[in-house]
């Protein structure tokens, strides 16, 4: 007997260790109201075998009281769980359910339809890693659809299943199908869902839920719970950028002296040297130590303490962050805000930001634009009411240590505070760019004179006699990489190649800009964008004259450097992506600011303390700890060839 009770405490024992290696995938459903989001969900655990026994009685029961299925199992009644949601049919709040099968666990987020509930979507959505957006078969899409579907792609949601449901209801018709995926199709291409799937169902009846519908013979594809199982999310965490925001500092005896977190984004490891924020002291990783005892190896979204070989100061609010790969460090913002409160937002008021475990008093010191949901039109807005959505620009009163919200959900998130009513007035996803808004709108200005045809661009010398005497198609060649990638010598090597050649040419550089022209400059974001302005149209004036442009530059900013093209003109720029490892460009650092970078005494070094944008299609990649300086310049003359600005 005593043998049995061991075989099947063993049992046990090996089922919940399976269960607990399970990967997790979270998802939402949503859409307009009555497309039957309860439904969909309740008859996943139905036919998935997710209820107990009493649990379906007494929902038969419910569904002849309260159901709205005519006295017929209702599966919503599964999550409505409210009275009100009851009694009218609908979801109100944000139910979770649990639920698993062989190969993976769920939580789900049922959300709801109502537009005056859109703040309790976000909320469900915030954490998702899937979205299931349901779409009534016999409407098609609407506004409520429109407006969570921006929000799944606000929100940073990749993976999207459009289910078109009620397809019993319109005779599983396959046309009917395919124009609701047309109409789908033709408003999200101006959203980000990278991962964007159909799959038409009924959810009361259970076709293509888990089992393929016999109903839709002419559909081939996944069902829904199929798709559930084998969506890869692997990918989606960021693993790169270690961040762990300090939640509690834990010190029991004279002995101990933990920082307790949960882990935001990364991998770390012991003996790994990292920072802490906003102090910049730096350290080495003792112990990684958790209830089950120490890790060689902790990721996101495990919860530990580390334990540091120094005695460094640090308290909830702090980060923790790798040495060599730190996040921004502002105290004005830029983000997308969904304003969740009935009264309005308003501009210069204090509110507190609270991001990860940091909470700060700051203002909203202008709403840019709002979005108009329907047609994803930016309008101009004094206020932002109930369940809109805009850019706004905010000012903290201390530093904010934040990854942009597309790179890391966790640190690019943040909620507003009423600080009289305690209540959570929005919810902000902070934007890839900060604190250029006069910049962008000098570079709008430029390109708009640009494309209309500047009328001071005047000369006595046409372009065709330029090229008549000089032999060659005016070009500006930008050699973009990090500091200490060669792209300089290797300019220097094209322009005095181009001399011997008897060609008409010009280097210039950022250093060089920057002493004359650019003077006036820092190193931000905006004064990174303004000197490359200044110098496009420096490069744009020599290419007037007949000349070659060979401009080495930094240029962080992809996008930046699309204005350049535009600029310039797309049929006169080349863009050389001079793609040195760091590594090998930080052995190449004589002035040492890689290592001022490292210590925070340059705050907007890319590559350290700031983003670089690796160009998307360069005309020409090279790598200078590969290829000699005279190689790479040999292959560029090559591309001026090729491309037919010299012969």
């Amino acid at each position: 007997m005593s043998h049995k009770s061991d075989l099947i405490a063993t049992d046990i024992e090996a089922y919940l260790k399976q269960h607990e290696h399970k990967q997790l995938l979270r998802f939402i459903t949503c859409g307009s109201v009555d497309d039957g989001k309860s439904t969909l969900i309740g008859r996943l655990l139905y036919d998935s075998k997710m209820i107990y026994e009493d649990q379906l009685s007494q929902l038969e029961a419910d569904s002849k009281k309260i159901g709205t299925t005519g006295g017929d199992f209702d599966p919503a009644l599964l999550t409505d769980g409210l009275k009100a949601e009851r009694e009218q049919g609908i979801t109100i709040d944000v139910a979770y359910r649990y639920f698993s099968t062989a190969k993976r666990k769920f939580i789900i987020a049922d959300t709801p339809g109502h537009e005056q509930y859109t703040r309790n979507m976000a909320t469900g959505a915030s954490s998702a890693d899937l979205a299931v957006i349901l779409i009534d078969a016999r409407h098609g899409v609407l506004t409520q659809t429109r407006r969570h579907s921006f929000i799944v792609s606000l929100l940073g949601i990749r993976h999207v299943i459009v289910a078109v449901n009620k397809m019993d209801i319109v005779d599983f018709d396959e046309q009917r199908f395919n124009e609701i995926c047309d109409d789908y199709r033709s408003f999200a291409t101006r959203l980000d869902l990278p991962d964007l799937h159909f799959i038409p169902i009924s959810a009361l009846k259970g076709d293509n839920l888990v089992d393929r519908s016999e109903n839709m013979p002419w559909y081939s594809g996944s069902t829904l719970m199929n798709f559930l199982e084998t969506v890869y999310i692997g990918s989606d965490r960021n693993l790169q950028d270690f961040r762990m925001p300090v939640q509690y500092v834990n010190r029991p005896n004279l002995n101990f002296r933990g920082f307790c977190g949960t882990i935001s984004s990364g991998i770390i490891r012991p003996g790994e040297e990292i920072m802490v924020l906003p102090s910049r002291q730096k350290s080495k990783v003792k112990d990684i130590v958790t209830f089950d005892g120490n890790l060689d190896e902790a990721f996101a979204p495990l919860s530990i303490t580390l334990t540091l070989e120094d005695e460094i100061d640090a308290s909830r609010g702090d980060m923790i962050v790798r040495a060599g790969n730190l996040p921004r460090s502002r105290d004005h913002i830029d983000a997308m805000l969904v304003w969740m409160d009935s009264g309005a937002m308003v501009p210069g008021k204090t509110y507190l930001f609270k991001h990860t475990t940091q909470t700060l008093p700051g203002t909203i010191d202008t709403l840019k634009y709002r979005v108009d949901v329907n047609t994803l039109h930016r309008e101009p807005a004094p206020q932002l009411e109930l369940n809109e959505i805009g850019r706004v620009s905010i000012s903290l009163s201390g530093p904010l240590h934040f990854d942009a919200y597309r790179r890391n959900r966790s640190t690019g998130a943040f909620i507003v505070v009423d600080r009289i009513t305690n209540a959570t007035v929005a919810a902000g996803m902070i934007l890839d760019k900060s604190g250029d808004s006069d910049a962008k709108s000098i570079w709008d200005d430029d390109l708009q004179a640009h494309d209309s045809g500047d009328p001071n661009e005047v000369s006595a010398v046409t372009p065709e006699e330029r090229e008549a005497r000089f032999g060659q198609k005016p070009a500006t060649i930008l050699l973009t990489g990090l500091t200490g990638s060669g792209k300089t010598s290797i300019a220097l090597a094209v322009e005095r190649k181009l001399f011997e050649e008897g060609r008409a040419a010009a280097m210039i550089d950022g250093e060089s800009v920057r002493r004359g022209l650019s003077r006036d400059l820092g190193f931000s974001v905006a004064d990174r964008s303004e000197n490359l302005r200044r110098s496009a149209h420096l490069a744009h004036a020599l290419n007037q004259a007949g000349m070659i442009c060979v401009a080495s530059f930094v240029a962080p900013s992809e996008e930046v450097r699309t204005k350049v093209g535009k600029l310039i003109g797309e049929d006169r720029f080349l863009v050389v992506h001079v793609a040195t490892p760091v590594n090998v460009c930080r052995t190449r650092d004589t002035k040492g600011q890689y290592a001022k970078a490292d210590a925070g005494e340059l705050l907007n070094f890319p590559g350290v303390t700031a983003d670089y944008d690796e160009p998307a299609n360069p005309d020409l990649t090279l790598d200078a700890s590969q290829q000699s300086i005279d190689e790479c310049a040999d292959a560029i003359i090559k591309l001026l060839r090729t491309r037919e600005v010299i012969r």
